[in-house]
C-alpha cells in the first residue's frame, strides 16, 4: 500500500492518548475520510444549530465563505488530506461538545464583525482555543491549586519538578487543539500549548479514560457556553516539561530558559 500522510506518527507519545481511540478507526480504512463520515453518522454528530456533521473536500467549500461559517450554517467541515485536518476530525470525533461550541462563538463573531484582516478578540482566542490548546484539569485542592499558581507564574522548576508526582494524582493534561498535535507529530523543545484550566473533584482522577472524556467534553464545552472568551484566558505551557512526556527531561533540559520562559515583569 502506498504511504498515507498519517502512517509517520508515533501513537506512543502521551500527546496523541486523548485521540488515539479515534485514530484507530481511520487508520486502516482504505478511504479514511469516508469511514470518518461513517463514524459521524454513527455518533450522530452535528453542529451547534442541530445539522449532521459532514467531512467534505476542501474544494467543495463555496468561494468567499469563511471555513467556520460553512460549518455552521451547514454542519459540513472542508476537509483535506493533511494532518492538520485529520487531526481536526479527531478532535471532532473525541471532543464534540467543545468543537461545536467553539464554532459556535467563530460563526457568531464573522457574523457580527464579518471578515477582515483582523479576526477580533474574541474569535481570535476561540481560534488559538480550537488550535492550539491543551486541557489543564487540576484537583480542587491545596496540592492542586499549588500546582496551577506555579504554572501562572512560569515557576518551571516548582511545576515539572518539584511537584512532578501530581501529574496524573491531582492533574493532567489533556492535549486539544489539532495545530499542537500536528507540531508533536515531529516533536521540537519549544512546543508550548495555551492551557484551558479544568477544576475537577478528586474523584474524577479514579474514572477510566471514557468517562474522564466526556466529563471533559460537557464541562469546558459548558465553560465555554457562559464565558466571554479572550486570550488572557490561557496559560503557556511547554508540553515537553510535562513529567513523562519525553525523555530527556533532565535538569539541563529544564534549565533552558529559551523555552522554560521566566514569566514578564510588568
Amino acid at each position: 500500500m502506498k504511504p498515507r500522510f498519517f502512517d509517520s506518527i508515533d501513537w506512543s507519545h502521551a500527546w496523541f492518548a486523548p485521540v488515539h481511540q479515534a485514530a484507530q478507526k481511520l487508520l486502516t480504512a482504505a478511504d479514511w475520510r469516508q469511514q470518518l463520515n461513517q463514524l459521524a453518522s454513527q455518533a450522530r454528530l452535528q453542529n451547534h444549530l442541530g445539522l449532521p456533521l459532514q467531512f467534505i473536500p476542501q474544494e467543495a467549500l463555496p468561494e468567499g465563505i469563511a471555513y467556520e461559517a460553512h460549518i455552521s450554517v451547514s454542519g459540513q467541515v472542508p476537509t483535506r488530506d493533511n494532518l492538520h485536518d485529520f487531526f481536526n476530525a479527531l478532535v471532532w470525533l473525541t471532543f464534540p461538545r467543545i468543537k461545536r461550541q467553539l464554532n459556535a462563538l467563530q460563526a457568531a463573531q464573522i457574523a457580527s464583525l464579518g471578515i477582515g484582516k483582523s479576526r477580533g478578540p474574541a474569535r481570535d482566542a476561540a481560534t488559538i482555543f480550537d488550535e492550539n490548546a491543551a486541557l489543564l484539569v487540576v484537583e480542587n485542592s491545596v496540592e492542586g491549586f499549588a500546582l496551577l499558581d506555579a504554572l501562572r507564574a512560569h515557576e518551571w522548576q516548582s511545576v515539572f519538578v518539584v511537584q512532578a508526582d501530581k501529574f496524573e494524582r491531582c492533574a493532567e493534561v489533556w492535549s486539544f487543539g489539532h495545530a499542537l498535535m500536528e507540531k508533536l507529530v515531529q516533536p521540537y523543545k519549544a512546543i508550548t500549548a495555551h492551557t484551558w484550566v479544568v477544576v475537577v473533584e478528586a474523584d474524577y482522577f479514579v474514572f477510566d479514560r471514557a468517562d474522564k472524556c466526556n466529563y471533559l467534553d460537557q464541562q469546558v464545552a459548558t465553560q465555554l457556553m457562559h464565558h466571554q472568551l479572550t486570550t488572557a484566558d490561557y496559560t503557556p505551557l511547554p508540553v515537553l516539561g510535562i513529567p513523562g512526556w519525553w525523555s530527556q527531561q533532565d535538569p539541563a533540559f529544564y534549565a533552558d530558559q529559551q523555552v522554560f520562559r521566566p514569566k514578564r515583569r510588568v
